[in-house]
């Protein structure tokens, strides 16, 4: 596998794989976010315009899986990671991570074993909600608003990315286009 910048041409593929990476919530019983539907092309479109989209292509170039990411409070901000089932439990997931450089922070599900348990295994540690910037305080409200706090949530924060793994290119850090 390898990360590179995701194209406009591979929207579709990637929505695709968010359908199939959604249907692991199925069976944990959150049939709601199992059935919530991709991101637009829009949107996906408009994080590869940033610079802030990455796939992790196999060796046909085929995308295996895909990252997005925010700004938020000058640091990169992991919007969604997915990974297509049949490419699961191979390191795709960590490879897609451990390409951006820097601080990171996400949002995810505290219990769900390929959410919070899993991005502590890469280094993530619970941020306390006493320690939430406003600017995270605000992505948590619009996911509750959303309904994503029917299955208990957490922020969480890695201080860096390991070392020797760089990003496969330093992220454009300009804002989201409206």
């Amino acid at each position: 596998m390898r990360i590179r910048e995701a194209r406009w041409s591979e929207l579709p593929a990637l929505q695709a794989i968010e359908r199939a990476a959604g249907t692991l919530f199925r069976d944990a019983g959150m049939t709601a976010i199992a059935d919530d539907p991709p991101p637009p092309a829009a949107v996906l479109g408009g994080y590869v315009d940033a610079g802030r989209a990455w796939v992790a292509a196999d060796a046909t170039d085929i995308a295996a899986g895909y990252l997005i990411a925010d700004v938020v409070d000058d640091h990169l901000h992991i919007e969604q990671v997915s990974v297509d089932p049949r490419f699961g439990r191979r390191g795709v997931g960590r490879l897609l991570i451990d390409a951006l450089p820097g601080v990171l922070t996400l949002t995810t599900f505290a219990a769900v074993p390929w959410n919070a348990p899993y991005y502590a295994r890469l280094g993530f540690l619970v941020l306390p909600d006493a320690e939430l910037t406003p600017a995270l305080r605000e992505i948590r409200a619009r996911e509750a608003a959303h309904g994503l706090d029917r299955w208990p949530r957490v922020t969480m924060r890695r201080e860096a990315r390991p070392a020797g793994q760089p990003p496969a290119r330093e992220p454009d850090l300009r804002e989201t286009p409206g």
